[in-house]
């Protein structure tokens, strides 16, 4: 069963906690949420696409994705990791290079695996109230709902495990 049901909180003037249960390990999503290869193939909302992703997961290490839109619009986000605690849990530093959202966004991803369904939860605390608030006026939450989906569909492949 693909649970296509994206739970948002708003927990703080600063913050927002998305979540969604896929119907995969934690191993193989982690792998998803971290390889290229697999970022490549569900990142993004409908339309969009990864054309570059660079991911150096170690702590501080860094991560890049470019990605196009359905008219050649670019957006490009960076950042940093901060902990690598594979298959549970990622944190990582995000900016956008059009500065979408005012400073730098902790962004924390924790994968919690019950009978081989996977729970990811993700906190996003941005630096200033206003940066949330820019978030959730822009189409994030849609962005974010269908790039899951991609991500469920490619889970439901088997595809993304451990080489």
């Amino acid at each position: 069963m693909i649970d296509d049901h994206l739970v948002v909180d708003t927990p703080g003037d600063r913050e927002i906690v998305l979540s969604r249960v896929f119907d995969a390990p934690a191993q193989l999503v982690f792998a998803a949420f971290t390889r290229p290869e697999l970022l490549v193939r569900w990142y993004g909302a409908r339309g969009w696409q990864l054309v570059g992703c660079e991911v150096d997961l170690r702590v501080g290490g860094r991560w890049r994705f470019e990605s196009q839109g359905p008219d050649g619009e670019r957006m490009v986000q960076r950042g940093v990791y901060r902990t690598i605690n594979p298959p549970h849990g990622l944190v990582c530093t995000e900016r956008f290079d059009d500065q979408s959202y005012p400073g730098e966004t902790l962004v924390s991803h924790t994968f919690t695996e019950l009978a081989g369904r996977t729970t990811v939860t993700t906190a996003l605390r941005y630096a200033t109230p206003e940066g949330r608030d820019i978030a959730l006026r822009y189409p994030m939450v849609r962005g974010v709902s269908e790039s899951f989906s991609q991500l469920a569909e490619l889970l439901a492949t088997g595809t993304g495990g451990p080489q």
